[in-house]
This record gives structure tokens, sequence and C-alpha cells, in this order.
């Protein structure tokens, strides 16, 4: 807790304390608190409004380059609308008028601390990745160099290459599917319903190839987006809704590095375009569209009404989905699409 006042701490601290087992650390400056907070061992920061001698902007900086997953809570002494927006803005958490009750007091903590660790989770998830998809473009270089080296040896490194390449799909597909059980077996059931309607579109066998991996990997990027807001079971803010938006692009970035993907990046990008230029995240508009990204669209929005969410716990019926296919067809889909995907729905 940041707080020079020391009667106001130690009535925080007493509130506290009959919460549950919370360790209270109060600092009466920044400088000190951000030697307990370089330390590691703090989940929540409270914040006593105003701070003398620095404003919350400078202060909500310092301490994101500190801990960039810290989770700040601002004590208020009266209700501002207007602070209390700018405080969301800067990345305060929560802001409480205080004094507040023991209930709600606990409720925030608890959540608060919940957020951290998942804030936690996901950067050494997303530096995880980030790392294997480096340690996988060294080896990539290392048996193209192999390659050109000893021709000979051709078709054993062709055949080492593509299997890494593979388990690498796997092993990202899974990571996506497992953060929530609402989506198992989501980009497996997207996979089979893209590749039923290229195949009806007469698209060549190795182009289907690259869409069925992109399949595979289209969710990649919400690894980066915070399970508070993936697995939140009421309507999206604004601001959370922004954030859902950057997972193609997300998505790409994490696979750019793995060069020997080629096309599937940009169909993992190009994914959620729409056909009228209302999607995201370039507002591409029409054939400008990847052929493969305007499936692959069609077969995504498909499952995920087909299945049950955390957001909508009874899954559409089959005809309920297919008019709302429908409906979308010249807006949200490529009408061509929805023509071949009416033809193949039955076989799905």
């Amino acid at each position: 807790m940041i707080c020079d006042d020391q009667a106001y701490a130690v009535n925080f601290k007493k509130q506290i304390s009959v919460l549950g087992e919370y360790a209270v650390v109060v600092e009466p400056a920044f400088q000190s608190a951000a030697l307990s907070l370089g330390k590691g061992v703090c989940d929540l920061v409270f914040l006593k409004y105003p701070v003398p001698q620095t404003d919350v902007g400078s202060l909500m900086f310092e301490l994101k380059k500190i801990d960039s997953d810290c989770v700040v809570v601002a004590l208020l002494d009266a209700q501002t609308d207007g602070l209390v927006n700018e405080f969301v803005e800067l990345g305060v958490f929560e802001s409480i008028i205080w004094p507040v009750s023991a209930e709600k007091l606990k409720f925030i903590i608890d959540k608060g601390i919940k957020l951290h660790s998942l804030l936690v989770s996901s950067r050494k998830t997303n530096q995880g990745l980030k790392e294997n998809n480096q340690a996988l473009e060294k080896q990539n270089t290392l048996l193209a160099k192999r390659i050109e080296d000893s021709t000979s040896s051709l078709s054993r490194l062709y055949e080492d290459l593509r299997s890494t390449y593979m388990r690498t799909i796997r092993v990202l597909a899974q990571a996506i599917d497992a953060r929530d059980h609402y989506t198992h077996s989501h980009s497996e059931n997207v996979a089979h319903y893209a590749v039923v309607m290229a195949s009806e579109l007469k698209i060549p066998a190795k182009d289907i190839e690259l869409i069925r991996q992109a399949c595979e990997l289209h969710d990649l990027g919400k690894i980066g987006i915070e399970d508070s807001i993936l697995l939140k079971t009421s309507a999206l803010t604004a601001l959370e809704w922004e954030q859902i938006k950057k997972h193609p692009a997300i998505g790409a970035k994490i696979l750019e590095p793995l060069t020997f993907l080629g096309q599937v990046v940009d169909l993992v990008r190009q994914h959620h375009e729409h056909f009228d230029g209302t999607g995201y995240p370039e507002g591409r508009k029409g054939n400008d569209i990847m052929l493969g990204a305007r499936i692959i669209h069609v077969a995504d929005a498909y499952e995920a009404m087909r299945s049950a969410r955390s957001y909508r716990k009874i899954p559409l019926m089959k005809a309920e989905a297919i008019l709302e296919i429908k409906r979308n067809s010249g807006t949200q889909f490529d009408p061509k699409i929805v023509d071949v995907f009416l033809k193949v729905v039955d076989n799905l």
C-alpha cells in the first residue's frame, strides 16, 4: 500500500486483517514502494489518492516499468466520474471509495489477486512460445544449411523439418484449446469444416493443407488475451472487445518468426476480416481477403454458434446457425463461400 497518512494506513490494515491471512506492507512514498514491488512479492498495490508530489499517470508508468503485471487499486475519498474514467485509461484495475464494506473489499482483493496470477501466467506462456519460436527458427536455419551442404541427405532432412513443423502445430493448437473447456476441439472442428468446403471448391491439395494448418492456429493470439476477458459470462465492454479484436494480429506476430509457415501467417491474420470491409484487424474487403481466410471465417463462425460458450451455455440449433450464416451473406461472409457451405453443411 502506498500511503503517507499513518492513521489511514493503520485503519486500512486493521480492516484487512479481519478478512483473511493477507500480508499488508505500507510504504509512505513511491521510492520505498518501488523497492517492495521490485522484490516480486506483491499481488496488489493499493494507492491512496491523491499521491503527494506526483501524478497517477507518472506513478502508473513507473510501477508498470518495475512490474508489468502489477494490479493497482485506487483508494478515493469521494466519487468523481471523470477521475475514475481517467484511472481506467491509465490501467488502474479498480477505484473504490473509502471507507468500504468488508464484503466488497474482500471481493476486490480476491479478484485482484486472481487477475495478477493470470497476468503472470499469461506473460510466462507468451514468453515461452516466443522462445520456442526462436529455437525452432534456429533449428530450421540449421536444417536448411545441412540441405545445401549435402544433397544426398535431402530426403531425410526434409522429413525432419516436416516432423518438427507438425509437432509445433499440434503443441500450439493444444495450448489454445486447453485454456477453456468450452473451446475444446474448436480448432480441430473448424479445420474439418474448412477442409470440406475447400475440397468442394476444388482447391489444390497443397492450398487445402495450408488452410487446415491455419485453422489449427487461427486462435493462437488468444494466448495474449486475459482469461478474465475470454471467459467472461456477461457482455464485453468496449475496451474488452478491443482487446479481443487484437488476437488475429497477435497470432500472426507470434508465428512470423517461423518463416516456413508462409501463407499460413496471412490466413491467421485475416480470418476475422469481413467481406464488406467491417472486420478486423485491417478492414480488408472482398477479394482483398485471401480465399482461404474467407473459408476459415465461415467455418469458425458456424462452429462457434454450434458450440457452448462461457457467454452462451446452450449452442444454437443447426437450423438457427445456418440461418445466421445465410443472413450475413454478402456482409460478413463471401456469398460464394456461403453457397458452398450450404451445399456441404449436411455432411458436416
